[in-house]
């Protein structure tokens, strides 16, 4: 089933998107926001399904889907959490830095708490007051659970997992030094993330999705030109259930939950990757592109975001088809 929500009021509108995201009903005799069907899933859940299966059989006339009309799937939530589950992305961060890496970043996740309060819809502009932030895109998945108890292990972590999505975790990379020194975690520099015009139901994926993770290519363009394809099933050293596991630790999730897999990364030959015209998947951030440049030659090359720079991220399953519709933003000066 793909779900999404449109622009509508500060939660947005649910609709039903068909499998070919040619068209879209909303359904507000069953629920009026993704909010509202998360509290209430396993009820409503079913109605929902029907009213899919209407639409992709021609039973049920919608309305034309644009993706552009569309805000986040959940344009606020009550918790957005983003882990750092491909290690290899954090391990290029701290050698480039000279850094060791602590052992026990193989076995306990990273985690921060980010800002959720509102999020940015698949095709809204990354308005950013300076250009010397060092902003940089990440694409990441994530998933959205249903209400998760205290201490729930990771196998069963994954039963909760009720959609899944793609992320742009935006950071401000020249502000994350300066607030990492004071001990307390990020907040300026990681400003609103956005999200995919679809939040799809697991099955949507068949056979690619399997041991909480997602294994299919997370494909990033940067102005109109391939910039990274890894496998986000591969090299993901913590599940989707483990993450959840690891943030119940001390406390339960509310419904409408998301867990973020931190920027995908895959490594080459069991080393560091490689940009996609030498021959590797390339990348799902600039910050990784130049830590590959400055473990090389001692100093990064590639520029951050400036002001009319594109990304696009989108995922492909096995017959081409896009699976939750394509993040496609530029970068835009703030205006007061």
């Amino acid at each position: 089933m793909k779900l999404a929500s449109l622009q509508t009021g500060r939660d947005g509108q649910l609709v039903v998107v068909s499998q070919d995201m040619t068209t879209m009903l909303a359904v507000p005799e069953i629920a009026a926001t993704m909010q509202e069907a998360l509290d209430q899933w396993a009820d409503v859940a079913p109605a929902l399904c029907g009213v899919y299966d209407a639409l992709n059989a021609g039973e049920r006339r919608g309305h034309v889907f644009d993706p552009a009309a569309c805000a986040a799937p959940l344009p606020r939530a009550y918790q957005w959490i983003d882990g750092s589950a491909y290690v290899n992305h954090v391990e290029l961060v701290r050698k480039a830095r000279g850094a060791e890496m602590p052992a026990s970043f193989w076995t306990d996740p990273l985690m921060y708490q980010g800002g959720s309060d509102c999020f940015l819809g698949p095709c809204e502009p990354i308005k950013m007051r300076n250009e010397d932030w060092g902003i940089d895109f990440e694409s990441e998945i994530a998933v959205v659970t249903d209400d998760v108890p205290m201490a729930v292990d990771a196998a069963d972590a994954t039963k909760h997992i009720k959609l899944i999505m793609l992320v742009n975790d935006i950071s401000l990379r020249n502000l994350i030094p300066g607030e990492l020194a004071k001990g307390f975690g990020f907040f300026q520099s990681k400003p609103s993330s956005s999200f995919s015009p679809l939040a799809v139901t697991p099955d949507e994926l068949g056979d690619d999705w399997h041991h909480g993770k997602v294994h299919l290519p997370l494909i990033t363009q940067f102005n109109g030109e391939a910039f990274g394809c890894p496998n986000a099933g591969v090299d993901m050293t913590f599940s989707f259930g483990e993450l959840i596991a690891h943030a119940t630790k001390s406390r339960r999730l509310s419904a409408g939950s998301i867990i973020g897999s931190g920027t995908v990364s895959n490594k080459l030959d069991g080393g560091a990757g490689k940009p996609i015209a030498e021959g590797g998947v390339g990348y799902s951030c600039l910050a990784e592109l130049r830590m590959i440049e400055t473990i090389a030659s001692g100093a990064a090359v590639t520029p951050f975001m400036r002001f009319g720079d594109r990304v696009r991220i989108e995922m492909l399953d096995r017959r081409g088809q896009s699976v939750f519709g394509a993040i496609d933003q530029r970068v835009e000066a703030y205006g007061y």
